[in-house]
C-alpha cells in the first residue's frame, strides 16, 4: 500500500450521515482523527468512536498531513475550508474532498488550495451510511496520479473500490452520472408506486414486488423499504441535494450542448418535494410526490 501522506494525524471536516460514518472508521483505522461540524452535537458519536472534537475548522486542520472534507455542497466548502479551515493548512497537505460539488468547482478548488501550497485529492463517495461506517464505498479520485496515490492509505480505509478517473473534475462529472441515474430511477419508482395502488393495487405489496424482482437495483430495493415503512427521517440521502446534484447535471449536459430530458423531469419532482418541506428528508419521500395531485406526508394519510 502506497504512503498515506506522510503521517497518521487527519482532520476531518463534515459529520454529515456519510461524513459521520468515514470519521469512524478512520478511527478505527488507527488515524488521530480530528474532527469539526457546524453543528456541534453531531460530532459526538465520533468523539465517542475515539475522534477529538475541534471548535473550530482551523484546529481540526491544523498540522494535519491529510484533511478530508465531506461537506454538503459548494456554500458549505468555501464557508469551512477556504473561510475557515485554508489558513491554518500544512504546507503540502493532501486535502481529499469527498463533497459532491460541479466539476467547474472542483477545478477551482484545486487551483485555489495549490495557491496554498496544499494538494487537493478529488475523492467523490458512492453508497450509503451503512458502507461508509464499514469501508466499503466506491471512491471516485481525480487530480494528480501522485497525489491520489500519497492518499490511498485514507481512500483504501474508506472504500472497497477505489478508481481513477483523470484530471481534476473528472471524478465529480462520474458522481453526477451516478446521482442522475439515483433520482430518476427513484422517481420512476415512486410513480410505479403511485400507478399501482391508483389502480386498485396493494401499495406495499406493489414495491415489495418490485424490489425482488429482476428490475430492482440494490439502490431502489433500499428505497422500496424505506417507502413502505414511511421512514423518511434520518436521511440516508437528503431530497434537496438530490435536487443540487440534478441541477448540476443538467447544467453540464447544457455547457455541453446537450439535454437530459428524464433528468430534467426527475429534478422537476424532486424540486416540488423540497418546496413543500421535505427537503431534509430521504429521497424515498418522492413516494410522497408521485403525482400533480398529491401532498407532502404531513398532509396525506395513505398512498
Amino acid at each position: 500500500m502506497s504512503d498515506d501522506g506522510g503521517g497518521r494525524t487527519l482532520g476531518f471536516l463534515g459529520l454529515g450521515v456519510m461524513g459521520a460514518g468515514m470519521a469512524a472508521r478512520l478511527v478505527e483505522a488507527g488515524y488521530e482523527v480530528r474532527v469539526y461540524n457546524r453543528t456541534a452535537a453531531k460530532a459526538a458519536p465520533v468523539v465517542e468512536a475515539g475522534a477529538r472534537a475541534a471548535e473550530t475548522a482551523a484546529e481540526a486542520v491544523d498540522g494535519a498531513d491529510v484533511v478530508v472534507v465531506s461537506l454538503a455542497d459548494e456554500p458549505a466548502v468555501e464557508k469551512v475550508l477556504f473561510g475557515d479551515a485554508a489558513a491554518r493548512l500544512a504546507a503540502g497537505a493532501l486535502v481529499v474532498d469527498t463533497s459532491t460539488v460541479s466539476p467547474d468547482f472542483a477545478r477551482d478548488a484545486g487551483r485555489r488550495l495549490a495557491a496554498l501550497g496544499a494538494r487537493r485529492v478529488e475523492a467523490c463517495v458512492f453508497g450509503n451510511p451503512m458502507q461508509a461506517r464499514s469501508g466499503e464505498l466506491r471512491v471516485l479520485t481525480a487530480g494528480d496520479p501522485a497525489d491520489v496515490d500519497a492518499a490511498r492509505g485514507v481512500l483504501e480505509a474508506v472504500g472497497k473500490d477505489v478508481r481513477h478517473f483523470g484530471p481534476p473534475g473528472s471524478a465529480a462529472v462520474m458522481k453526477l452520472v451516478l446521482n442522475m441515474l439515483i433520482g430518476t430511477e427513484i422517481a420512476a419508482l415512486a410513480e410505479a408506486a403511485e400507478l399501482g395502488r391508483s389502480a386498485g393495487l396493494d401499495r406495499d405489496a406493489v414495491l415489495d414486488c418490485v424490489a425482488s424482482s429482476g428490475v430492482a437495483s440494490m439502490v431502489m430495493a433500499f428505497r422500496a423499504a424505506i417507502m413502505r415503512e414511511r421512514r423518511y427521517e434520518p436521511a440516508a440521502f437528503r431530497t434537496r441535494l438530490m435536487a443540487k446534484d440534478l441541477r448540476h447535471a443538467v447544467d453540464l449536459a447544457a455547457v455541453a450542448g446537450g439535454g437530459l430530458p428524464l433528468a430534467e423531469r426527475a429534478l422537476e419532482i424532486v424540486a416540488r418535494a423540497v418546496e413543500r418541506g421535505d427537503g431534509d428528508k430521504d429521497l424515498a419521500v418522492l413516494a410522497e410526490h408521485a403525482s400533480p395531485g398529491t401532498h407532502t406526508t404531513h398532509d396525506r394519510g395513505d398512498a
